[in-house]
């Protein structure tokens, strides 16, 4: 399905300077229809009760779903933007590690729709999100 699979070291580069490389985003693993990363549960991405910030969630799945959706384009003529993003933030975590796993529900032409699902390290489900991109032409 990915028009491209880069290299992870050159997609992890790409990213520099950006919010997930402030938050310690890493990406981990690419498949032909889907892509993995892990974030750091610490300082960076603590809320105030100690516990991992929702938004640092949505920061992550957003980034697997806008980077897999742009991966799914020709980016000679396409790019792809969020639209809507939707988190529903099922189990705490105090530190360690988190692992996103973006997988597509719909590849269309002017839309996509993806599901990211982020675990602990033990496997246990803590968020569960649906990104919604539109595809819009390179002027």
């Amino acid at each position: 399905m990915f028009k491209q699979i880069p290299n992870l070291d050159l997609l992890n580069a790409s990213g520099a300077n950006t919010i997930g490389s402030l938050i310690g985003i890493e990406f981990t693993a690419i498949g032909n229809d889907y892509l993995c990363a892990k974030m750091p549960v610490d300082h960076r991405t603590h809320q105030p009760y100690g516990i991992l910030h929702g938004g640092a969630s949505v920061v992550l799945a957003e980034t697997l779903g806008s980077v897999a959706g742009n991966l799914s384009v020709d980016a000679t003529t396409h790019h792809c933007v969020g639209l809507e993003i939707n988190a529903n933030h099922l189990r705490s975590v105090k530190q360690g590690w988190v692992y996103g796993k973006a997988t597509a529900f719909h590849i269309g032409r002017t839309t996509q729709v993806w599901e990211i699902r982020i675990t602990d390290e033990k496997d246990n489900l803590v968020c569960i999100s649906r990104l919604t991109l539109a595809v819009i032409k390179k002027v």
